[in-house]
C-alpha cells in the first residue's frame, strides 16, 4: 500500500508553539499533501516561523486566528480547509512535537482499509512510555478516560480524550461542527457526535512524547468543569440514543430502574430517620419495600449498562479507499 495514492491532510492547532512547530512541520512525512496549521492568536512568533516554513514547502497552508478561539476553534477552522481541498483522510497532531509522526501509518491503515471511521491513539497500551507521563496528567487521565467512556459511549476504546487521531473526510463532514466544543473538551464532544452517527472508533497502541511542556490539565477544570460537561454528554446521548432515535429494552431498563432505586433511597432513608428518632424498629414492610426497590433498580441499572457497553458502533460506515 502506497500512502501517497491518496488525499491526506494534516491540521495542527498552533498556540505558544515556537519552540517546536519547525521540527514538527520538518518531520512530517512526504506523503501527506497538505498541511493545515491553525495560529489561535498566538502571542509567540510561533505564526512568523510557520509562514517561514510554508514559503519552503508548498504542503503548508497557514490560517490565522485574529482572537483565541481554543484548540476546538482552531481544529474546526482546519477541519473546514481540509475539506475544502478534498482530503481523504484528515490527520490531527498537536504543535508542540509531542505526537511522533512515524505513527501516523498506524492511524491511517485501518481508515484506508474501511476498517474504522476514526482512529485515535492510545497512550495506555504502553506501560513503559505510560510512566514517562507526568503523575499529575497520568492521574487525571486514566479518571477521565473512565467517565469519558461513559458519556460518549464509546466503552470499547481507552484513552479517549487522546488528541492524536485521524478521520475520514466523508464522517468528518457529516459532523455538527456548532455543536464541537471549541476549549478543551474538543475530543470528548467530537467522540459524542461521532457515536451519534453510528461511526466505527478504534484505538491503535501509540505512545506519547513527553518534554518539559506544561500541562493544561488544572484541578479545577479536573473536579469540577469536566465531570459536569461529562454528565450533560451522557444525558444528551442517552436521551437521543435511546428515547428520540431508537427505543429498546435499555430505554425501559432506564424508565423503571432509575424511579425504582430513587424512591428506595429516598423513602428508606426519611423512615430510618423517622423510626431513628423515636427509637423503635421499622414494621418489616416498611423496612422490604425500600431494600426491593433499591435492589430491583440496581439490578434494572446493571442491565441497562450491560445493553450500552454493547452498543458501541463496532462496523465501519465507510467504505475502503479506492486508489
Amino acid at each position: 500500500m502506497s500512502f501517497t495514492d491518496f488525499n491526506i491532510a494534516a491540521v495542527i492547532p498552533a498556540y505558544r508553539v515556537e519552540r517546536d512547530i519547525h521540527s514538527v512541520l520538518s518531520g512530517l512525512p512526504l506523503y501527506i499533501k497538505h498541511i493545515i496549521v491553525v495560529d489561535d492568536a498566538s502571542p509567540d512568533s510561533s505564526a512568523d516561523l510557520i509562514a517561514d516554513s510554508a514559503k519552503k514547502d508548498n504542503r503548508i497552508t497557514l490560517i490565522r486566528h485574529s482572537q483565541n478561539q481554543g484548540v476546538g476553534g482552531a481544529m474546526v477552522s482546519g477541519f473546514h480547509k481540509a475539506l475544502e481541498l478534498g482530503a481523504q483522510i484528515v490527520i490531527k497532531l498537536d504543535g508542540d512535537g509531542q505526537m511522533d509522526p512515524s505513527h501516523i501509518p498506524a492511524l491511517i491503515t485501518p481508515l484506508i482499509q474501511g476498517k474504522a471511521d476514526y482512529v485515535k491513539g492510545n497512550r495506555f497500551r504502553d506501560f513503559q512510555s505510560l510512566q514517562q507521563m507526568p503523575f499529575v496528567r497520568r492521574l487525571g487521565n486514566l479518571g477521565l478516560s473512565f467517565l469519558t467512556k461513559a458519556a460518549t459511549g464509546y466503552w470499547n476504546i481507552f484513552d479517549p480524550t487522546n488528541g492524536f487521531f485521524a478521520i475520514r473526510a466523508e464522517i468528518l463532514a457529516q459532523l455538527p461542527f456548532n455543536k464541537i466544543d471549541h476549549r478543551y473538551y474538543f475530543e470528548t464532544s467530537m467522540l459524542a457526535n461521532l457515536y451519534l452517527l453510528g461511526a466505527m472508533v478504534m484505538d491503535v497502541p501509540i505512545p506519547a512524547r513527553y518534554g518539559n511542556e506544561t500541562s493544561h490539565l488544572s484541578i479545577r477544570r479536573t473536579l469540577f468543569e469536566f465531570p459536569l460537561k461529562l454528565l450533560v454528554t451522557f444525558l444528551r446521548r442517552i436521551i437521543l440514543r435511546y428515547y428520540i432515535y431508537d427505543f429498546s429494552m435499555m430505554s425501559l431498563y432506564l424508565m423503571i430502574g432509575v424511579p425504582l432505586l430513587l424512591f428506595g433511597g429516598i423513602f428508606g432513608s426519611v423512615k430510618w430517620v423517622e423510626y431513628a428518632s423515636k427509637n423503635i424498629p421499622a414494621p418489616t414492610g416498611t423496612v422490604m419495600l425500600p431494600t426491593l426497590s433499591v435492589i430491583l433498580g440496581i439490578q434494572l441499572l446493571l442491565s441497562a449498562i450491560e445493553i450500552d457497553m454493547n452498543s458501541a458502533p463496532r462496523k465501519a460506515i465507510s467504505d475502503p479507499l479506492e486508489k
